[in-house]
């Protein structure tokens, strides 16, 4: 299988996620809509309850006038002295003039306090009905948008078909048309229209690699490995680790007794080391560090991203600053799905310039949980 260079691979990782149903922006849509939707349903019941709280408050205005213009006109013709007797015995404290002041006084202030609650309700309805209608329309927006993406995923899937069967027959402004909808710089659409239109020279390979994944994936185990060396492509009955042995034959015999460890390591960890290439082993080798392999695969667990988003990025097992990496991404907003499609990230950037990163977006008045991974 042919090696492919870091910028390639990590090129074409974005590709294959945007042609599938786990695609980053698929995903980030889905988010925005069942954002968009809690809004919506919430904003909902707020609109209702504001309603009934000012259709209340304006029932009571109306009452408030009515009433106590009424009670006070009755207040007003009831002479107390008439009464007396009976309200002395009694011991009745009724003093209609003094009920008619004090009703003069506070019944003024009581209806301005309703008129500014419902004043206050109804600025609130305002804002809650632009904030729903708001989500209505992002709603509206990100069907049409998710149609949209669905066809240039269809056509990017298309493109990919026909370059694995080597019918390609796309110009190269159509294909760079295409990506350019998926926010694709101008060199990286220049470099997928390369890998689409000469697939021999990285494609295949690459395609490979993944259906071999995805077979290992329905098996839920390896039972069987094709090994093709030097053109024999006979099954082997012989142990596993001899099988990456062979593949690795360029690898010294100190190598191959590293070989056997970083295979005791990977298997003790829960790892299972036939997910990567003999070159990949070999690569292990040469930076063996048990205890940060250790701590890396930890770290993977711990924060819920899955293990294998070390295939094809088997550096990041010997990363020093991938816990930190993860750490940052998740402070910002990201969620752990979002770094498991998107390993790259974590190739791509030092810690140092995963933070400037990070900073200039802050500085351009962007939030970087909202930004998607492969735009940073």
């Amino acid at each position: 299988m042919k090696a492919l260079s870091p910028d390639v691979s990590t090129l074409l990782d974005k590709l294959y996620n945007l042609r599938g149903e786990d695609s980053v922006v698929l995903v980030e849509m889905d988010k925005q809509k069942n954002k968009a939707e809690e809004t919506k349903a919430r904003t909902t019941e707020e609109k209702k309850n504001l309603q009934d709280k000012i259709a209340d408050l304006e029932k009571q205005h109306e009452e408030l006038n009515d009433q106590g213009e009424k009670l006070i006109d009755l207040l007003s013709g009831i002479d107390r002295s008439e009464y007396a007797t009976v309200l002395d015995r009694l011991h009745i404290d009724f003093d209609p003039q003094s009920l008619v002041e004090k009703l003069n006084k506070s019944l003024p202030r009581t209806i301005d306090t309703v008129v500014s609650d419902t004043k206050k309700a109804e600025d609130e309805l305002v804002k809650v009905e632009e904030e729903m209608n708001t989500a209505i329309t992002t709603i509206d927006e990100l069907a049409i948008r998710r149609d949209s993406a669905l066809a240039n995923q269809d056509k990017l899937n298309e493109y990919f078909e026909l370059a694995l069967s080597g019918r390609i027959n796309i110009t190269r402004d159509s294909i760079t048309s295409l990506l350019e909808q998926f926010n694709f710089t101008e060199e990286e659409q220049r470099e997928a229209a390369k890998i689409l239109m000469f697939p021999e020279d990285a494609l295949f390979s690459y395609d490979e690699k993944v259906k071999e994944k995805e077979k290992r994936g329905k098996l839920g185990s390896v039972e069987e490995t094709d090994v093709d060396i030097e053109k024999n492509e006979e099954e082997t009955s012989e142990p596993s680790v001899k099988i990456i042995e062979e593949e690795a034959k360029d690898v010294s015999i100190a190598s191959e007794e590293s070989s056997e460890n970083i295979t005791d390591i990977l298997t003790n960890l829960g790892m299972d080391y036939l997910s990567f290439t003999g070159q990949e082993i070999d690569y292990l080798n040469q930076h063996l560090n048990e205890n940060l392999i250790k701590e890396n695969i930890q770290c993977l667990k711990d924060s819920g991203i899955g293990l294998d988003i070390f295939n094809n990025h088997v550096t990041l097992m010997v990363d020093e600053d991938l816990k930190e990496k993860i750490k940052t991404l998740l402070s910002v907003g990201k969620e752990p799905i979002d770094i498991y499609l998107n390993p790259s990230i974590l190739e791509k950037y030092t810690l140092d310039k995963l933070t400037k990163s990070i900073e200039i977006l802050r500085s351009n008045g962007m939030d970087p949980k909202n930004v998607p991974l492969m735009a940073y």
